[in-house]
């Protein structure tokens, strides 16, 4: 079954892969516009994930981020599946928490960073043996250390 919308919004989101930060953010905003906050969750997830993205604003970034997290916990498996057969909700949080740590660390908020840095070590076994997986994995290993937990401390240990 093809999906309109997540269609435009992988447009949007090549637009921000090529450089256009701009073009993407007009692009999703005009996407945003059309869903809105009671939309179809699996658009407004991927939509508010990219959104963020392409934001300037930490502070903005985090609204996004929140908006991702809010829909991905309104997303049934089912529904993700009609758009891809791979799909399970429980794959998205990684990336999720991930986005949000960053974003509160960007803020100067370590503390809430930590904690959904917490909450998403915790949801790695959802991901696959596969680049992206090892990507997300790499990702909390270096937002630790910007966080200034060392590999040896509890903090980063808890989280494997």
């Amino acid at each position: 079954m093809t999906d309109d919308v997540m269609a435009e919004i992988n447009t949007g989101l090549q637009l921000h892969i090529s450089g256009d930060r701009v073009g993407a953010r007009e692009k999703f905003a005009a996407l945003w516009e059309r869903i809105g906050e009671e939309g179809d969750p699996l658009h407004r997830c991927a939509l508010a994930h990219y959104m963020a993205d392409v934001r300037d604003d930490p502070a903005d970034e985090l609204a996004w981020d929140l908006r991702a997290l809010a829909a991905a916990d309104s997303l049934t498996d089912e529904r993700a599946k009609e758009y891809h057969a791979t799909l399970a909700v429980r794959g998205f949080y990684p990336s999720l928490h991930l986005n949000l740590a960053e974003d509160y660390r960007k803020l100067g908020d370590h503390e809430s960073a930590k904690a959904q840095w917490e909450l998403g070590r915790g949801t790695l076994g959802a991901l696959g043996d596969d680049p992206y997986g090892a990507g997300i994995v790499q990702a909390y290993d270096a937002l630790a250390t910007r966080l200034g937990m060392e590999p040896d401390s509890p903090d980063f240990r808890a989280g494997r």
